[in-house]
C-alpha cells in the first residue's frame, strides 16, 4: 500500500510562514487524525500534497511520486477538501460520471458510490438543490470514485446529521482496516477520539506531536483512579503507607493520583477490603490538545472552559 510521506514541507506567503519544515509520514492501516488550531497550516499541507499549491521547501510524495506526476491521480488518491466545489447546476450523477470518465473509471462505479453515500435516491438532482450535509456526503462519494489506497478527508463530519458521523466514522474504520492510508483533518475532539489510531498536530505550521492516540493521551496526563469501598478507613490507610495521594468527594467516592486500577485492585484483594467501584481516569483527547496547543492559537477567546476527564 501507499503512505503519504512530508519531508521539511514549507510552504511561506509573503512574510507568512504557513507551514513551516513539517515532516511526517501518514502509514497504512490506520486513521490518522491531522490536528491542529485554525491557521496551524492544516489545509494548506492538505494543499501541497495534493499539488493545489507549490512548497516554497521540501517536498510531499504519495507513494514516492509528486501528486502531478501520479497518472489517473483518483484511482490513487481520493480527497475531499471543500465540499462546496461541485458545479451546482450538474447532476449529483453527472458531476461523478465527469470525474469518473477523466480517470478512467467504469461508469458503473457512480452508481456503487452515490449508494454508498446514501445519496443513491437523489443522483438525478442538481447539486444547488442539496443541503450541506448532502453536499459533504457528495464530496466524500467523490473521494471514493476511483477505489483509491490513499483517502484524505478535511472535516468530513460538517454538516452531518448524527448517522452521517457514525457512516463517515465506520468509513474511515473499514478503509483503514483494508490496509489504506487514512488522513482526516478535524477540529470535532470527541468524534475524532472515536476513530483515529495516529495523532499527526500541527501549531502555528509546525510539527507538535506525530504519536499513536494512545501515546499521546497516556504523555499528557497523569495517572489516576476513582474508587468505592465499605471499608474506607482502612483502605485509605493503606494507600497512605504506599505513598499514595487521596481525596474524598461529596458522592463519598474516593480519587488516588498516579495510580492505575490494576495496582489499587491488586493492594485491596491482598488485604481483603471490598471494592465496589474501581475506574480508571484520563484526560480526554480535548483536553490534552488544548493543554498542548495553549501557545501556539493564532485565534482564540479570551477565556476558555476547563475541560474534563473522562473514564477508560
Amino acid at each position: 500500500m501507499t503512505s503519504i510521506d512530508v519531508h521539511e514541507l514549507t510552504k511561506e506567503y509573503g512574510a507568512t510562514r504557513a507551514v513551516d519544515r513539517l515532516t511526517f509520514s501518514v502509514r497504512p492501516g490506520r486513521v490518522t487524525g491531522f490536528l491542529g488550531p485554525n491557521g496551524a497550516g492544516k489545509s494548506t499541507t492538505m494543499r501541497l500534497v495534493l499539488g493545489l499549491d507549490r512548497p516554497s521547501g521540501g517536498t510531499a510524495t504519495i507513494g514516492g511520486q509528486r501528486y502531478a506526476a501520479l497518472g489517473h491521480p483518483l484511482r490513487r488518491v481520493g480527497a475531499l477538501l471543500d465540499a462546496q466545489a461541485a458545479h451546482g447546476s450538474r447532476t449529483a450523477r453527472n458531476h461523478l460520471l465527469a470525474l469518473a470518465t477523466s480517470n478512467g473509471i467504469a461508469a458503473n462505479r457512480v452508481g456503487e458510490v452515490l449508494e454508498e453515500a446514501g445519496l443513491g435516491r437523489v443522483g438525478g438532482h442538481r447539486i444547488k438543490t442539496f443541503s450541506l450535509g448532502m453536499r459533504q456526503r457528495l464530496g466524500i462519494a467523490a473521494a471514493l470514485l476511483g477505489d483509491p489506497e490513499v483517502v484524505m478527508l478535511d472535516e468530513p463530519s460538517n454538516g452531518l446529521d448524527p448517522e452521517g458521523i457514525i457512516w463517515v466514522r465506520e468509513l474511515m474504520k473499514r478503509l483503514a482496516g483494508e490496509g489504506r492510508t487514512v488522513l482526516v483533518s478535524s477540529h470535532l475532539m470527541n468524534e475524532t477520539s472515536s476513530f483515529a489510531d495516529h495523532l499527526v498536530v500541527l501549531g502555528r505550521g509546525r510539527l507538535l506531536v506525530d504519536l499513536p492516540m494512545q501515546e499521546f493521551l497516556d504523555s499528557r496526563s497523569r495517572p489516576r483512579v476513582r474508587l468505592r469501598t465499605t471499608e474506607a478507613g482502612r483502605l485509605r490507610d493503606l494507600l497512605i503507607r504506599r505513598g499514595f495521594g487521596l481525596t474524598q468527594s461529596d458522592s463519598g467516592r474516593w480519587t488516588v493520583e498516579g495510580a492505575k486500577a490494576a495496582e489499587i485492585g491488586a493492594l485491596a484483594a491482598g488485604e481483603g477490603i471490598p471494592i465496589l467501584e474501581l475506574i480508571d481516569e484520563q484526560s480526554t483527547l480535548e483536553q490534552a490538545y488544548l493543554d498542548l496547543t495553549a501557545d501556539a492559537q493564532e485565534f482564540a477567546s479570551a477565556a476558555s472552559a476547563p475541560a474534563t476527564r473522562q473514564e477508560v
